[in-house]
């Protein structure tokens, strides 16, 4: 929502901001009480009607952004559906994208960022809530799981990418849902990784409005 809102305060009138959904995906969280989420199908759903809202009132170019690794699949689902189902308007541009994908690059490229890549409750994620809200961060009990596994194929701890899905629910994998090394979360990182991110999702919102209909080739 922070990122919404800084880009919001950037762009200006020339993009309509839709109000931020409070809840997503995350039956993979539930392990940890006080979780609230919604299937993967009625996340789905909620965004197949949502677009279809703006279709129908003639919007044709729309941009779901997404916050949440949870959302991915649901998320792409839906835009797939929706594209399908309106492949008669050549001018239809709906696009899905979570921002630690966009400002993948920029955040791996911050010298004081240890991490080359966002994973839950990690440094990132934990800098920028330190950035908005550090009551929120129980500095005492912060660990993230760091998980021993030879495998060339598959990372239960999200430090290297898999190359293979392996479905896990987060209380199989860490004892407080923390990834990584949120211990060396900073506000000043927090800060950082704010204004590379909104920089890159700004970047990406003045070329999507720009991206013009082309032919098949």
């Amino acid at each position: 929502q922070e990122i919404v809102f800084r880009a919001e305060s950037e762009l200006g009138d020339t993009v309509l901001f839709l109000p931020t959904l409070w809840v997503g995906a995350s039956d993979h969280h539930r392990g940890f009480p006080g979780t609230v989420s919604i299937s993967n199908d009625v996340y789905k759903q909620v965004l197949v009607d949502i677009s279809e809202s703006l279709i129908g009132s003639g919007f044709r170019k729309i941009f779901l952004l997404s916050a949440h690794g949870g959302n991915h699949t649901p998320g792409c689902s839906a835009i797939y559906e929706v594209q399908l189902r309106h492949k008669n308007k050549p001018d239809l541009r709906i696009a899905f994208g979570e921002w630690m994908t966009i400002a993948g690059k920029q955040i791996a490229d911050l010298a004081d960022v240890k991490q080359d890549h966002v994973i839950h409750a990690c440094e990132i994620e934990t800098s920028m809530i330190l950035r908005l809200q550090p009551k929120l961060v129980k500095r005492e009990v912060v660990q993230g799981a760091q998980i021993p596994f030879e495998s060339a194929f598959y990372c239960p701890d999200f430090s290297r990418s898999s190359r293979v899905v392996v479905p896990k629910s987060f209380e199989q994998l860490s004892k407080t849902g923390a990834f990584g090394r949120p211990e060396d979360a900073t506000a000043e990182k927090g800060e950082s990784l704010f204004n590379v991110t909104v920089n890159e999702i700004v970047s990406f919102i003045r070329e999507f409005a720009k991206w013009s209909y082309f032919e098949p080739q």
